[in-house]
Formats: structure tokens, C-alpha cells, sequence
């Protein structure tokens, strides 16, 4: 088994990950694919023992976290091939288990335990992730939804290195933002059977540093934008506004329904089984219906003005390359390197 983890600017937060994965006892490999870091990622990566692979000049019509996916697939050696993000934080077992879920499926991906600093930012994200449970139901569905409505979560996912080479899957989806998404439901369009499976108890993410960040970049990526067609993002809308942000609304207003009554009964009923999603779960997650109107409005916003910006790259909509707005001098990358 190889596990790739891509990253950009992650010297603050890799360390953890990767003495986390070195230490599996499943794990034959640690490739980590430095995308033109400027901040000593490629050197944490290196002293802690993984393998370095530095990415090439990024191509004209790509994404960096799909082409330095690409690369770190095709300079892996395992059977099996798990990418990570670098902020996650797996338990050894996960490894084995995502290895026994391929007996099944082609294409495994892993929902997490999360980790959130402070009330305000575990309030905003239990609200944005109830948004996800109302649109595509819950993690493990008990059959395969259609292609089109398949979802995954590409902080872990786990495939058979011949074939994901063989369908040039990352290629694929080159220059989509919501690159997790548009993998599975490009392969399920092709015949793979795709997994999204609940991993709370041998997998844990700490996505964002403040509640600030997360509206920005969880809130850019969750409506889905780029690989949902116009009539399913309106459907998703009017089920976020009409199930979750209106009867909050109404409620406050002094004007619920007996449906709003009803609705607000299963929304804490779903607070509820979502505590098990969280490390530590606290009041933030007890107030996350409050902000289920302002996820829908940033839901609708990012729909409406959609952001192609990500880690100082800027993206155009089809085709040409990518903008570094991050300013600062950037070291000359090679086409390919590797070091221990």
C-alpha cells in the first residue's frame, strides 16, 4: 500500500499526518508531492522520512491538487494507492480497513471525525455539514445513488493503482474545483462501483484554523458548482432554504408552521447523531441550527459568484493557466524530483 499526500504551503500541519501514516504497519510507502511550496513543506516531509516528489510545472487546463495527485500515483508502488490531505490524522486501522472496503467497491472515500477550535467555528460547520445530509442523505447510503448524485470526500480516498493509471482518472477531472466529487461521479459514469463510508472512528480532519476560513473555503466548495447541472443546484438550493433556513427564519419571527415545527424537530434530531462526527462535540453543535439561514445564503452566494481561487493560484473557467495572486518569488521547479 502507497499513500500520496499532495500539499502546498503545509510545513505548519503535515507533521502529524505523516508520523501518523509512517507509523502503519499496513503502509509500504509515504510519497508526499510537493506542488511548489515556499515554505519548507518538501524539508518537513523529507526529515520525517517520507518521500519527496516534486511537482512539475503545472500544465495549462489543470488543477494543482489533481496534477500533483497524478504524479504521486504514477511514482507509487503499492497495489493499492490512498491519497490523504494533510491535515488529517489517521488511525492505523484505517488503512486495513479501506483495503478490506476495495473487496467491494473500486473507489473508496472516507468520512472523518472532525476537530473545530472554539463554538462559533464547530456551530458553522455542523450547519454546513447538515446541508450535505439533506441534499445527498447520510454517509453509507443503503444503495448506490446514480452517477450523477454520487458524492466523496477527497481528504481520504483509496483505489487500486492499475486501474485508477489505466482510466488517467485525475486527467479526467483536470480542471475541476470540486475534484473529490467530480472523480467519483466521472468513474461511477464509467462503471466503478464508488464507497463513501463512515471512518469517525479511524479518521480524523482539522480543516480550517478559524470560523472565518471555513465560510470562505468550505462555503466555496459545498453548493458543488462545477460538476452539478443547473436544474439538480436549484433542487439542492430550494431543499437547503426550504428544509433547514426558512423554518429557523420563520421560527424567529414569531410565525413557525406546524411543518416548521416538524422540521426544526428533525433538525435536532440530526444535531444529535451528528455529535458522533466531531472529536469534541460542545455547544457549537447545539447552536448550529441558528446559522442554517447564513449557510444558505453563502451556499446560494457561492452558486451565483463562483470562487476559482485556491492555496494562490487563480483558475480560468475551461482551459488556459493558472495565476499565482500570491505574490512573492517562486523558485524554478524541474519537471520531476525525488528525494528522501
Amino acid at each position: 500500500m502507497s499513500v500520496v499526500i499532495p500539499a502546498r504551503d503545509e510545513a505548519a500541519r503535515i507533521g502529524p499526518c505523516l508520523r501518523a501514516v509512517l507509523a502503519a504497519p499496513a503502509v509500504s510507502e509515504v510519497i508526499v508531492v510537493d506542488d511548489g511550496s515556499r515554505d519548507g513543506t518538501a524539508e518537513v516531509a523529507a526529515e520525517l522520512g517520507a518521500e519527496v516528489v516534486t511537482a512539475g510545472p503545472l500544465p495549462p487546463g489543470w488543477v494543482g491538487k489533481q496534477w500533483a495527485l497524478r504524479q504521486g500515483v504514477a511514482a507509487a508502488a503499492g497495489e493499492v494507492v490512498v491519497t490523504l490531505d494533510a491535515d488529517a490524522r489517521p488511525d492505523p486501522g484505517l488503512f486495513g480497513a479501506l483495503a478490506g472496503a476495495l473487496e467491494r467497491y473500486d473507489l473508496v472515500s472516507a468520512a472523518p471525525r472532525f476537530t473545530c477550535d472554539g463554538v462559533l467555528e464547530e456551530a458553522l460547520h455542523a450547519a454546513m455539514l447538515t446541508t450535505l445530509v439533506y441534499r445527498f442523505g447520510p454517509v453509507g447510503p443503503a444503495s448506490p445513488p446514480p452517477p450523477h448524485r454520487v458524492v466523496a470526500n477527497g481528504q481520504c480516498m483509496a483505489f487500486r493503482r492499475d486501474r485508477m493509471t489505466q482510466a488517467d482518472g485525475f486527467a479526467l477531472v483536470r480542471d475541476r474545483m470540486t475534484d473529490d466529487v467530480a472523480l467519483a461521479r466521472r468513474l461511477a459514469g464509467q462503471g466503478w462501483t464508488v464507497g463513501f463510508l463512515d471512518a469517525c472512528a479511524l479518521l480524523e480532519v482539522d480543516m480550517h484554523d478559524s470560523a472565518g476560513e471555513l465560510w470562505r473555503e468550505w462555503g466555496r466548495s459545498l453548493p458543488l458548482r462545477d460538476v452539478t447541472s443547473p436544474g439538480w443546484q436549484a433542487a439542492d438550493l430550494a431543499v437547503v432554504w426550504l428544509t433547514g433556513a426558512l423554518p429557523v427564519l420563520r421560527l424567529a419571527a414569531g410565525r413557525p408552521t406546524g411543518v416548521d415545527v416538524t422540521l426544526l424537530a428533525v433538525r435536532l434530531l440530526l444535531t444529535g447523531a451528528l455529535r458522533r462526527s466531531y472529536r469534541e462535540p460542545g455547544v457549537g453543535l447545539l447552536l448550529s441550527p441558528l446559522l442554517d439561514p447564513a449557510c444558505a445564503f453563502r451556499l446560494t452566494e457561492a452558486t451565483l459568484r463562483p470562487v476559482r481561487t485556491w492555496r494562490g493560484r487563480t483558475y480560468p473557467r475551461a482551459g488556459g493557466g493558472a495565476r499565482d495572486v500570491s505574490g512573492g518569488a517562486r523558485r524554478a521547479l524541474p519537471d520531476r524530483s525525488a528525494a528522501r
